[in-house]
């Protein structure tokens, strides 16, 4: 199982690939950038080109987006849910499913605790996939943390349905 994960951003959208079968291992992440100086259609269409060049690149079959935390800043999670709108875009002109994840979330299956910060993420992270060093900048590192929590969560349900009576 492949996994594309996302973290969106309009200027920073982190993206990692998560090979999960046996055990996970990471195959890729990184940062699409984007001058924050670049009108926003623009930035949007950068953001879907470079997406769909790491799906080419490394055929996921499986996409997990880490959708908006709204909290007191509205205006952030519009821009970033446009942000995941171009990722969901990219993900679905390949047909490929798509799965959407709360930082709350993520940070609970990542950590075992929801109100996680991110150098504790980071740390996870660099454990789960038996990293030497913390995975750098940060935004690829969220984007790991979302690959992962997806695989976990695929490995718990395909578990229930095996194991609990209906």
């Amino acid at each position: 199982m492949r996994i594309l994960g996302v973290d969106p951003g309009t200027v920073n959208l982190g993206y990692s690939i998560v090979d999960g079968e046996e055990e996970m291992h990471m195959v890729d992440c990184g940062v699409i950038n984007v001058s924050p100086r670049v009108p926003m259609e623009e930035r949007l269409r950068a953001l879907y080109d470079g997406l769909c060049k790491v799906i080419a690149r490394h055929k996921p079959c499986e996409v997990a987006i880490e959708e908006p935390f709204i909290g007191n800043n509205v205006r952030s999670a519009f821009a970033i849910g446009r942000a995941q709108s171009v990722a969901i875009l990219a993900a679905a002109n390949q047909s490929l499913p798509v799965y959407y994840y709360s930082p709350a979330q993520i940070k609970q299956q990542i950590t075992g605790y929801g109100q996680s910060d991110k150098q504790q993420i980071q740390q996870m992270v660099r454990i789960h996939l038996k990293l030497s060093e913390l995975p750098r900048p940060s935004d690829a590192a969220d984007a790991l943390a979302v690959a992962i929590c997806h695989i976990q969560q695929s490995r718990l349900d395909r578990w229930l349905i095996e194991h609990v009576p209906k």
